[in-house]
């Protein structure tokens, strides 16, 4: 069985919902993750991770949106808003590393009015590890770095926007 990643919120290749725009910096939207669902996960998953990144962002690094770690392999989704601060909707034992935004819980799109169509990728890792060796305040890229050396799977969903 294939690895999938799926959502009730979007289609793959489709636009994001209002819902998933940030509310800040001017782009007026909910903040909300979105309803994530997978099946099909690597023999062997002991945890997963999830990002969504923004590839397209005007930074020459793009830009982080969300880094949920040490989701237990049990685990088949996340609920819509399970992003949000504090992380009280995440399955138990996941964490929320630190976003672009500074902060530990999803933020939406916000691309700059007028720079074109943005692509949000979604990618949800199988794990061989239970759990990540990362601080707190550690920043997505080095979380991005120890989920690279633990990954033994990867499945993806992608959403553009644009103001």
């Amino acid at each position: 069985m294939a690895f999938t990643l799926t959502s009730k919120s979007f289609n793959d290749g489709g636009t994001l919902p209002k819902a998933q725009v940030h509310h800040a910096m001017g782009a007026g939207g909910g903040n909300q993750s979105p309803d994530l669902s997978w099946s099909g996960a690597p023999e062997g998953t002991k945890s997963f991770a999830l990002t969504c990144y923004d590839p397209d962002a005007p930074t020459g690094s793009g830009w982080w949106h969300w880094v949920v770690y040490d989701i237990p392999a049990s685990a088949t989704g996340l609920t819509l808003n399970a992003g949000a601060t504090g992380g009280a909707a995440l399955p138990p034992g996941s964490k929320q590393g630190r976003t672009d935004f500074g902060s530990h819980e999803y933020g939406g799109a916000a691309p700059p009015p007028g720079h074109g169509p943005h692509r949000y990728i979604f990618t949800l890792y199988a794990l061989k590890t239970d759990k990540l060796d990362v601080t707190a305040d550690a920043s997505a890229a080095y979380v991005g770095f120890n989920i690279h050396f633990a990954k033994i799977g990867e499945a993806k969903i992608t959403a553009t926007y644009e103001r």
